[in-house]
């Protein structure tokens, strides 16, 4: 069997995740310890308690979602000796989940990775007033098709394709205006439903060039190595191992499209036949089961995840 992590993205955040964690390992507590010295900030207590509008912040999120996957990681290596490399051939991870994945596989240490999720999160905030931005989920219309509508209802504003994650799931960002009308677009074309994202910040769209801006300057302050294992990436869809590319794409993601469908795809054919969500919630295991049918997927979240993930090992 060859496994690949998955580590999710922003919207998989709920208050409670990984208390039950901290309350079982002493590796998962040494994560969220790691994670509140880097910050300054006594996330998880916010993580653990709320309140839920504040862990909601694009800027407490992203290290927040980050934390929980890495003490997952950790706790399995400590546990169980399961480590990349010998027993995970892979790691990817959608939008911030990349800094996850990166951490989990050694070229950033935690507590950077931790800081350049919160500036991550600051930059992106910061880049558009908060209702100038808007981004919506289009179901049941394929890429080429939704990239068609993207295109048709920009009008001269922003409507960017920002993620693509499975043949029938794929997202639009960028101005509000352009986003509504993007959707009535792909329903005529055909789509099932437009659902609009509770988000603050049109992500992964042309709107968020001075993000990438600030991550550039931001990420040639930080020490970087070579991942363990390959980190399949969001804008090349293939796996990349040299820290100055990897520095490159880091920039680029922060407007490019997620192509996570592509990245799940590249791995089941590089043969992972086994993907495991490590972290909050389950969307990336739901959406690996769609896209490769032939391969298992599995979230492993909290300590009952662990043991059941463990007897399969």
């Amino acid at each position: 069997m060859t496994r690949a992590f998955l580590f999710p993205g922003q919207g998989s955040q709920a208050v409670g995740m990984g208390k039950e964690l901290a309350q079982s390992f002493a590796s998962a507590r040494e994560i969220f310890e790691e994670v509140d010295e880097a910050l300054k900030q006594k996330l998880s207590k916010l993580m653990f308690e709320g309140p839920e509008n504040e862990l909601t912040l694009t800027e407490n999120a992203q290290p927040a979602l980050m934390a929980v996957s890495l003490a997952v990681v950790r706790t399995l290596e400590r546990e169980a000796g399961v480590k990349l490399g010998p027993a995970i051939a892979f790691v990817a991870g959608h939008s911030l989940g990349e800094y996850s994945a990166l951490a989990a596989a050694g070229t950033f240490s935690v507590a950077d990775a931790a800081r350049l999720l919160k500036a991550r999160g600051q930059a992106m905030q910061k880049a558009v007033p908060v209702g100038e931005g808007a981004m919506a989920a289009i179901l049941g219309l394929g890429l080429d098709a939704v990239r068609a509508a993207a295109a048709e209802a920009a009008e001269g504003e922003v409507c960017d394709v920002a993620n693509d994650n499975s043949e029938e799931q794929v997202v639009v960002s960028g101005n509000a205006a352009a986003v509504a009308r993007a959707v009535e677009l792909a329903k005529a074309k055909g789509a099932k439903r437009g659902v609009m994202l509770p988000v603050s910040a049109p992500f992964h769209s042309a709107l968020m060039r001075p993000a990438a801006d600030a991550m550039a300057a931001r990420l040639e302050t930080i020490a970087m190595a070579a991942p363990i294992v390959p980190v399949v990436a969001n804008v090349s869809a293939k796996p990349e191992r040299d820290p100055a590319a990897i520095k490159r794409l880091l920039v680029e993601q922060v407007c490019a499209m997620v192509r996570w469908r592509e990245c799940v795809l590249a791995m089941r054919g590089a043969g992972v036949d086994h993907f495991v969500e490590v972290g909050a919630g389950k969307v990336l295991s739901g959406l690996a089961k769609r896209i490769a049918r032939d391969a298992n997927a599995t979230a492993v979240g909290g300590p009952a995840d662990i043991e059941t993930f463990l007897k399969g090992v």
